[in-house]
């Protein structure tokens, strides 16, 4: 194809373009608040954030560019991020699978009883990811002292003589955040799988039925899954975002910082250099270096979840 005739070709396309958004310019008028919107609060942080990265930036003085050294010294000088990316990757690959297959079993489960026990037993499930209360309950839980349940349970039964520091000892703090992260993570997710679930069409499972279909499991696979890819999508999103912007449960219950560094964060990381620090060019580099991460992760999530029932 010669030049002339890809800008020939190119002229169509955009005067196409022009005149089909024009027949819809009433859609589009009532999209432009939320693009708008979406454009300053979401993508254009996402991009100053990516340009701050290249610089040295300590608010009180105009960004300086230094190319590649925030990366560099990330990777190769910085053992805390390092540590940091290892704790998030640990908490993401126990966190974020279990969560997600919880919270759709749960939501499964859940859709199955009477209208008026289920309203009631989603409130349950859900309330964990929206309560304020729930690191004074954890640290209640697991306080190091005596009086905490955990250690006065055990010691009442003679498995333990003196009280465990479950919440400072680098040997516990990783399990004991595992099983905080995995009780709060029934969020929207799990919200977006009940809702897909009320959502299929009973004359399907009907009509699977005299198809041969014979349990509730393929049931599950053959038409369940198949008629909720969108929800599997929005939970797997939401999944890797919770698993891998875990911060403020570590932050409550272990201090920050947490003791050796047992579970820093990427996000913790970040919150240091960004707002104590004020170092805005270093803490750039650290949110890019989370954002194409989980870009990356999600996609191939992604690219897994079109395959159910394909």
């Amino acid at each position: 194809m010669s030049f002339a005739r890809y800008l020939e070709k190119r002229r169509e396309s955009d005067e196409h373009l022009a005149r089909d958004m024009y027949r819809h310019r009433v859609c589009y008028i009532f999209l432009a608040p939320y693009a708008i919107v979406f454009l300053l609060f979401f993508v254009a942080p996402v991009v100053i954030s990516v340009f701050f990265s290249f610089t040295y930036f300590n608010i009180l003085e105009p960004p300086k560019f230094i190319g590649l050294r925030n990366y560099i010294n990330l990777l190769l000088a910085d053992d805390v991020f390092l540590i940091s990316m290892k704790n998030t990757f640990i908490m993401a690959a126990i966190t974020g699978p279990i969560g997600y297959i919880a919270a759709f079993l749960f939501a499964w489960f859940i859709n199955e009883l009477p209208r008026y026990i289920r309203a009631f037993v989603t409130l349950i499930f859900y309330a964990p990811s929206i309560s304020g209360a729930v690191y004074m309950i954890w640290a209640l839980i697991f306080s190091g002292d005596a009086y905490g349940y955990i250690n006065g349970a055990l010691m009442s039964l003679g498995i333990l003589d003196q009280p465990v520091l479950w919440l400072t000892d680098p040997k516990y703090m990783m399990p004991v955040m595992l099983i905080v992260i995995l009780w709060m993570s029934l969020g929207a997710g799990f919200l977006a799988f009940l809702a897909g679930l009320s959502t299929i069409d009973v004359s399907l499972y009907e009509a699977g039925l005299v198809d041969g279909i014979s349990n509730r499991w393929q049931e599950l696979w053959y038409i369940t899954l198949p008629n909720m890819k969108g929800m599997l999508m929005f939970g797997a999103v939401m999944a890797i975002t919770q698993s891998f912007g875990v911060a403020d449960v570590t932050v409550a219950l272990a201090g920050f910082p947490s003791t050796d560094y047992a579970v820093h964060t990427v996000v913790n990381h970040l919150v240091d250099y960004g707002s104590v620090r004020f170092e805005m060019g270093y803490a750039s580099a650290i949110a890019t270096i989370l954002f194409f991460t989980m870009i990356v992760i999600n996609a191939v999530i992604q690219k897994l979840l079109k395959r159910v029932g394909s």
